[in-house]
């Protein structure tokens, strides 16, 4: 795992004198802009360290920001940033949905929502082109953890752009990572709103869940070979909120590989399969499993899809996500939860 790793020197040194000393305080306050007296020396320090890092100079009028990304790495922010890429349609939905629209200036190839993503330049993907990005003059990148290339990193951290790694596992993730953009692009109560709304809208779709029988429900992401989601995915979580048993709550991976003996085991009464313009499971593969007669899903045909876009994806649009999934397994208890309160 690849960190930025901040020193903090602290080797001894030979004693200066007492007027030497006093002489190098009264200097590094006036040029951070403190005051002369009183001034707690580790904190001078730790401005001038930010500055550097940051590519500013230490003398600036706006004290630096910290913030860390899910891998660790500080990150120094000078000011809110007024030109951001993204790397990901989940981030490129939080940033759309915190008012962003337009400090975006550069987003994926596969970036669709909402529909003014359509008309933002592109930067490609998984192999992100270096020089595009750069092109944008961007003052910070947003990208997922699958992003992770130590040499791409090292070359954006030499050109002085921040870069901000994100991977959600848990729901409660995706509320953070809203509110963490929130903080940096100087829209925390846009991003409160936001998560509020959210947090609101899954408590009325899941309390009336308590009680009720929990079907077992297998996400069939590729057929050959068999991969689904298992503990350490969002997805699991909400397979679990939405009143379900996951078929693969057993595995030890967020994206296990499962054997047909093991789901025939586990005998899911759902097969739930991902369609969308991107990504998706051919009906042709979708009908090889009807040949598992004793499959309960098969016995029952609950053979049952949803939009990848909203599920595979860990931004704002999770509540949908949610409602879809409890439409599929308790369509009863449905009640409409999306579309309001500024989502």
């Amino acid at each position: 795992m690849f960190r930025r790793l901040f020193r903090d020197d602290r080797e001894a040194r030979p004693r200066p004198s007492r007027v030497a000393l006093l002489l190098t305080v009264v200097v590094l306050a006036c040029m951070a802009g403190g005051p002369l007296w009183g001034a707690d020396p580790s904190k001078t320090m730790k401005r001038r360290q930010q500055g550097i890092l940051t590519g500013m100079p230490f003398m600036a009028n706006v004290a630096p920001r910290t913030f860390v990304d899910d891998l660790g790495r500080k990150l120094y922010l000078a000011q809110s940033p007024k030109r951001i890429v993204s790397l990901a349609p989940s981030i490129t939905e939080m940033l759309f949905a915190l008012g962003l629209d337009q400090e975006i200036v550069g987003v994926t190839e596969f970036c669709n929502y909402p529909p003014a993503a359509l008309d933002k330049p592109k930067v490609g993907y998984a192999q992100p082109n270096l020089e595009s990005i750069v092109a944008l003059e961007p003052e910070l990148i947003v990208a997922p953890k699958s992003f992770l290339r130590v040499d791409l990193l090292n070359r954006l951290e030499q050109l002085k752009i921040s870069t901000m790694l994100l991977n959600a596992q848990t729901v409660e993730d995706i509320l953070r990572h809203i509110q963490l953009l929130g903080r940096m692009a100087g829209r925390v109560s846009e991003s409160l709103k936001v998560t509020e709304t959210i947090r609101k809208q899954m408590t009325a779709l899941t309390d009336p869940l308590a009680g009720r029988p929990r079907p077992t429900l297998l996400f069939v992401i590729n057929t050959d070979p068999l991969i689904t989601v298992g503990p350490g995915s969002y997805i699991h979580q909400l397979i679990e909120l939405a009143g379900a048993r996951n078929a693969a709550e057993s595995a030890g991976t967020p994206y296990p590989r499962l054997s047909i003996e093991e789901v025939l085991r586990q005998n899911p009464e759902f097969l739930l399969f991902p369609t969308g313009q991107f990504e998706g499971i051919p009906q042709a593969e979708q009908d090889q499993w009807r040949r598992w007669t004793s499959l309960e899903a098969v016995k029952r045909n609950q053979f049952v899809h949803i939009n990848s876009d909203i599920l595979n994806r860990p931004g704002p649009r999770v509540i949908e996500a949610l409602e879809a999934l409890i439409t599929i397994l308790h369509p009863d208890l449905t009640q409409p939860a999306t579309g309001q309160e500024g989502l």
